[in-house]
């Protein structure tokens, strides 16, 4: 459903209050659907993180938060995270805020 809303022309990646609207709300408040056991909520957050760091490096940098404290969750779930942060941090032109939250939340243990 997520992934509809993003294509409804009501929304924007360049409108803040939309992206915290819609994806902030999945990340934090969607944690059976975010953190889904195939890992598709995982890569979605990624992608959506990447997008919009090109755009909005401080919106993305507050959306990669929603994965700070994930050595909180179970071994399961940081198998299907670990990779989507790599991932984030190895992204070509990542900026700085997203970098510093994302290698910050790899280092932790």
């Amino acid at each position: 459903r997520v992934r509809v809303l993003l294509s409804d022309p009501a929304f924007s990646l360049s409108n803040p209050n939309k992206v915290y609207a819609l994806l902030g709300t999945f990340f934090r408040a969607n944690p059976g659907e975010f953190h889904a056991a195939d890992g598709s909520g995982h890569a979605f957050w990624a992608d959506q993180v990447i997008a919009l760091d090109a755009r909005n490096p401080q919106v993305a940098s507050r959306m990669a938060r929603a994965l700070e404290n994930w050595r909180h969750l179970t071994p399961a779930l940081q198998r299907s995270i670990q990779p989507q942060l790599e991932r984030v941090l190895g992204a070509e032109g990542l900026s700085s805020d997203v970098a510093e939250v994302v290698s910050k939340a790899l280092a932790r243990a």
